[in-house]
């Protein structure tokens, strides 16, 4: 008996498994390292390399020939990254190399292993204390850095021997590690830097003393203690983030700069051309970029962004080129531009995503013409030019003239990886499983703000048959649905192959359309993001007159959950049914620095918690609602849909609750996703009619 579509998704970890990810590439250009499974339905993370000059791929790591223990014993700090990282497989899934990537080092159920890229050898299990996180070679391979019990550690490849070099001076301090907001909301999943000379490290301290404590139970086992989470929700402490530079010798300077003003440490970098930290004040209206002096923990203003709504942080910069300048991204004109020395560089007309490498003087990014197409381009000596675009989404990395490029378009199942030197052209194999499920995606353009839609009909649909329609949104900050991939419309297009129009909208909010787009949300993340679901609607069934109107169910996870729920609380004239899935309900209990960006601080700004909570609005439901919620989320906790819930009751609204004992904010398990799926068709049938 073949396995149903939801059951394949989720073991192959939505045809991920088997996919090449992960890619260096070394600064000579000649080896490429990545990670990637042995098959479609293997979790298991192995690390390989690619000879460009013999073609040859070779593994490097296999877990299952290392382990001598359990893959699932993991330090509790390692699954709380993997949890902020959306990690779903096993294995190598992080590794880090010396400069000139000869060397590699990454953690197996919290022990060290080093592998030598040249050498042929198998890795080597290094004696260390157990609880290795993020270990990291120094940029000559002598030494590896890793934090274990929340010290810093570095063990010397030579003499065999670990030192502590900085170890916690508190019971709620740690060394070395990215604080919660960092990891979750800044895109900073590590706390140590090593120097480019390799003799010191610069080391985040955190102290959540001053964060508040959640306790998150699992009432399917009442016998095991609640887990205790410092989250820092809206308006509360954030964790106390300061910096030190520590030398091997065990010499520590402290950097100094203003941490009442600017609380967050969003980034670092350490280069030839200096030590640079970039740090954020509590409101978001400005990202500061700090040079530091090693030798006094001394700092001075470099750069500075200011804007009177928030500043975004971009992923890859600020970076150096090789010459010395210094490359940002900015809000330039109405377009988010790439910035060299403080001149925008790229045109109005192109949305930067982000910063892939700075390989020399050129500089690789990724960047949007059209919002639903992500395309490389570089910057350099010969100006802005294309080198991989078209209907699709790329990804990229650019070293000693080596480009890798991995996309993915509408055409092609899964992502396709090349490597590209000296007008040569080579395809990393892949071993991703296929769907079996071809999307028939329409992209177009809908409402008065043209917002960009896909509009996926069931195979085989008859014109002329009428259809209710799901939509199927995430609608928020920092994600978007409508692209031009087929790997994000696999989920749509089984939701119509069970009788629905699937339509999903990237209302104002989502990234690729500019500043101004994006910034439409603030004070307020539920009036305009549902209003464009609502023209985005009216605008298609103008279009597919097949679209029954009278039956729209609405369905989506985390922000589309609660998308989901608001679309049924506040639009009944218009949706139907909705399934909410880990639901955002009361703005207060998020976390500090994505909320307090659109909404400002719970005590200065309540109205704006007021107009974005779901709770007031729960005497209002006439339609039926399911909303369904993991308890072990510690991102959306599961107060969300009981507080919601309870006000439900209160106001004598019938509705449904599935609780999912022992699920995080992400659903891998194998049961549980298929059977969701399952379930939120079962429920969307019965309340359209369907």
């Amino acid at each position: 008996m073949t396995d149903s579509f939801p059951r394949r998704q989720a073991r192959t970890r939505r045809f991920t498994l088997g996919a090449p990810r992960g890619v260096t590439v070394s600064p000579d250009g000649e080896r490429v390292v990545f990670l990637r499974s042995r098959g479609g339905t293997d979790p298991v993370t192995c690390l390989w390399t690619l000879d460009l000059d013999t073609g040859e791929e070779r593994l490097v790591a296999d877990p299952r020939e290392l382990e001598t223990a359990g893959a699932d014993e993991l330090p509790p700090e390692e699954k709380a990254r993997r949890e902020r990282s959306r990690e779903q497989a096993g294995g190598v899934v992080g590794y880090a190399t010396d400069r000139p990537v000869t060397t590699a080092a990454f953690a197996l159920s919290g022990r060290l292993y080093v592998a030598d890229f040249a050498g042929g050898l198998s890795p080597r299990l290094v004696d260390t204390p157990d609880g290795v996180i993020d270990p990291r070679p120094d940029p000559h391979g002598r030494h590896v850095a890793f934090v274990s019990g929340g010290a810093l550690h570095v063990h010397d490849l030579t003499a065999r021997t670990t030192t502590a070099l900085a170890e916690p001076d508190g019971p709620h301090v740690t060394y070395g590690l990215a604080d919660f907001v960092a990891a979750e909301e800044m895109g900073r999943m590590r706390g140590y830097w090593w120097a480019p000379d390799g003799e010191s490290l610069l080391v985040a301290r955190v102290d959540d003393a001053p964060v508040r404590r959640w306790h998150i139970a699992d009432p399917a086992h009442p016998e095991r203690p609640p887990a205790v989470v410092a989250y820092p929700a809206a308006g509360t402490p954030n964790a106390g983030v300061s910096l030190e530079l520590v030398a091997l010798d065990g010499t520590v300077v402290p950097v100094r700069w203003d941490a009442a003003r600017d609380e967050y440490l969003a980034d670092v970098v350490w280069d030839a051309h200096g030590l640079l930290v970039v740090v954020q004040p509590r409101d978001q209206r400005a990202l500061r970029v700090l040079r530091v002096d090693p030798a006094t923990g001394g700092t001075t203003l470099l750069h500075e962004q200011t804007d009177p709504v928030w500043v975004d942080i971009v992923p890859g910069v600020p970076a150096h080129t090789e010459s010395g300048a210094l490359v940002t991204v900015g809000d330039v004109d109405g377009s988010r531009r790439l910035v060299v020395d403080g001149e925008p560089v790229t045109p109005a007309s192109l949305q930067v995503r982000d910063v892939a490498d700075v390989d020399g003087d050129v500089v690789l990014f990724r960047a949007s013409d059209d919002p639903t197409a992500i395309g490389l381009w570089t910057w350099g000596p010969d100006g802005v030019t294309a080198v991989a675009g078209g209907a699709g989404v790329h990804s990229g990395r650019l070293a000693g003239g080596t480009l890798v490029v991995t996309r993915q378009d509408l055409d092609t199942d899964g992502s396709t990886t090349t490597v590209h030197r000296g007008g040569a052209e080579r395809t990393i194999a892949s071993f991703a499983d296929l769907p079996g499920l071809t999307p028939r995606v329409a992209l177009l353009t809908a409402g008065e703000r043209d917002l960009r839609v896909a509009v996926l009909l069931p195979t085989g649909h008859e014109p002329g048959t009428p259809l209710p329609v799901l939509m199927d949104p995430y609608g928020g900050p920092h994600a978007q649905r409508v692209v031009a991939a087929r790997a994000a419309h696999l989920t749509s297009q089984w939701f119509a192959d069970q009788g629905f129009a699937v339509v999903v909208v990237d209302g104002r909010g989502t990234p690729g359309r500019g500043p101004a787009f994006e910034r439409a949300v603030h004070g307020d993340l539920a009036g305009p993001v549902l209003q464009d679901q609502v023209d985005a609607l009216h605008g298609v069934a103008e279009r597919y007159p097949d679209l029954d109107l009278g039956r729209v169910g609405i369905r989506g996870w985390s922000f589309g959950g609660y998308l989901a729920a608001l679309a049924v609380l506040r639009r009944p004239d218009v949706f139907h049914a909705a399934v909410a899935g880990a639901p955002v309900t009361d703005w207060a209990l998020y976390d500090t620095h994505y909320t307090e960006r659109y909404l400002g601080r719970p005590d200065t700004d309540p109205d704006a918690y007021a107009r974005s909570s779901l709770l007031d609005d729960a005497p209002a439901l006439t339609r039926p609602l399911l909303l369904v919620h993991g308890l072990a989320d510690d991102n959306v906790v599961a107060a969300h849909t009981l507080r919601l819930s309870s006000a439900l009751l209160a106001a004598g609204r019938p509705h449904s609750v599935l609780p999912l004992s022992g699920v995080t904010h992400m659903t891998p398990q194998e049961v549980v996703a298929e059977n969701l799926l399952l379930l939120q068709v079962q429920f969307l049938r019965q309340a359209l009619g369907a």
